[in-house]
């Protein structure tokens, strides 16, 4: 289950106390709305209804309020590390990591660039939490530590690279009902991109929960086989 984080209005505007919670949803809300570009600490504390200053105290720069916001969104995603069947679970991770996606596009590419841009050991704790849960599922599973790693890294950009294709606009022209010609396909050279050209109705028919659950198929089959192999 997604729990939803508190928001400047849960807190009766202005008027609320201001803590790192609060500062981080409300750039969130600010995100969604208006994309990442649009976050400054001014328009953050404008919607807080307090001098940017204070802000400071629980963001010390932007890249920290980026950081925090990206921390705030992976709060959400529950990993059973427990569970005994570590495909199902990754797969229910999986479905959840993509809802979660779907509800905030436009923090997408915060997730998949931030944790690029900081140090693993001075990302917040709270980033660190999904990787090691599923680590400790994976290892529980029979996966040695540094495959559990490699499984991890296949697992995320897998999810990652998903996403950001799921979430770009493929559409060239959304009056044409010839799928060729509603994608733009046909201005490739047929000679030099007959295959492309062939799978325009498959690009068109493009579902993201359908493909998702084709890659996860794909991706799990692999690690199981994997796993079962001989050392």
């Amino acid at each position: 289950m997604i729990t939803r984080p508190p928001t400047v209005r849960d807190a009766g505007g202005g008027g609320g106390k201001i803590n790192r919670e609060l500062v981080l949803s409300t750039a969130l809300e600010l995100i969604d709305r208006d994309g990442v570009g649009a976050l400054s600490m001014r328009r953050l504390a404008a919607a807080l209804d307090r001098d940017p200053m204070i802000l400071y105290r629980h963001a010390p720069s932007k890249a920290a309020l980026l950081d925090g916001v990206v921390e705030t969104v992976l709060a959400q995603l529950r990993v059973d590390a427990a569970d005994p069947d570590w495909a199902a679970q990754l797969r229910a991770v999986a479905r959840d990591y993509r809802a979660l996606a779907l509800a905030h596009p436009n923090v997408v590419p915060l997730l998949v660039t931030r944790p690029l841009a900081t140090p693993l050991a001075l990302r917040p704790r709270g980033t660190l939490r999904p990787l090691e849960d599923i680590l400790a599922l994976l290892t529980r599973a029979g996966f040695s530590g540094p495959d559990a790693l490699h499984v991890y890294r296949a697992f995320i950009g897998f999810l990652n690279g998903h996403l950001l294709n799921e979430l770009q606009e493929l559409v060239d022209n959304a009056d044409e009902t010839d799928d060729l010609l509603r994608l733009g396909l046909h201005r490739l050279p047929i000679g030099e991109f007959p295959l492309l050209r062939s799978l325009a109705h498959a690009l068109a028919a493009y579902d993201g929960a359908a493909e998702l659950e084709r890659g996860l198929d794909i991706l799990l089959t692999g690690l199981a086989t994997t796993l079962s192999r001989p050392a």
